[in-house]
């Protein structure tokens, strides 16, 4: 009779481990509707860029992987702000604004750059408290990607691509 209460707890553990899995894989369905103040004055209203997608991502001046990123989001916007898609970087709220200022005109950022200074943005966007955190939103305000760390080059222009083909649909 010792087999039940093995079986029971083997089943409770399975449970367990699936409501843990199923807790950290979930994301935030649809792009909150969330307007960002960029360090040139500028107001972009999410909700206005859709029918393009939009990389957002969330970074800070003394994050080593936040800077190795800037190439590849400096790399997109070249690439791909003729063809409708918007990248938006979203200082974190403990980054000083100053800092972010320098960092945007010492390396050139061609793409929309935002303060957050009450870290409105990153709870709108599921409590982000790491970083880098990128968000790819298609056309229709899904979030159809978040990668938390620094995300691949290669892998984002194929995503971009595929959203690209697919942008009658919206």
């Amino acid at each position: 009779m010792r087999i039940k209460p093995i079986v029971v707890t083997f089943f409770i553990l399975g449970l367990l481990s699936t409501g843990i899995w199923f807790w950290q894989t979930q994301t935030v369905a649809s792009a909150p509707a969330v307007s960002f103040q960029t360090i040139k004055g500028e107001s972009i209203d999410l909700t206005g860029l859709k029918g393009n997608p939009v990389i957002v991502t969330f970074w800070a001046t003394d994050c080593p992987g936040c800077i190795e990123e800037i190439p590849h989001l400096i790399s997109l916007h070249q690439q791909y702000s003729r063809r409708g898609v918007n990248i938006i970087a979203v200082a974190m709220h403990y980054d000083p604004p100053n800092h972010v200022l320098e960092m945007a005109a010492s390396k050139q950022l061609p793409y929309a750059v935002a303060l957050d200074p009450t870290g409105m943005l990153a709870q709108a966007f599921g409590n982000v408290q790491l970083t880098p955190t990128t968000f790819l939103i298609d056309g229709t305000g899904a979030i159809v990607m978040q990668k938390i760390g620094i995300f691949e080059l290669s892998g984002m222009q194929q995503r971009l691509e595929q959203l690209l083909a697919n942008k009658a649909k919206y």
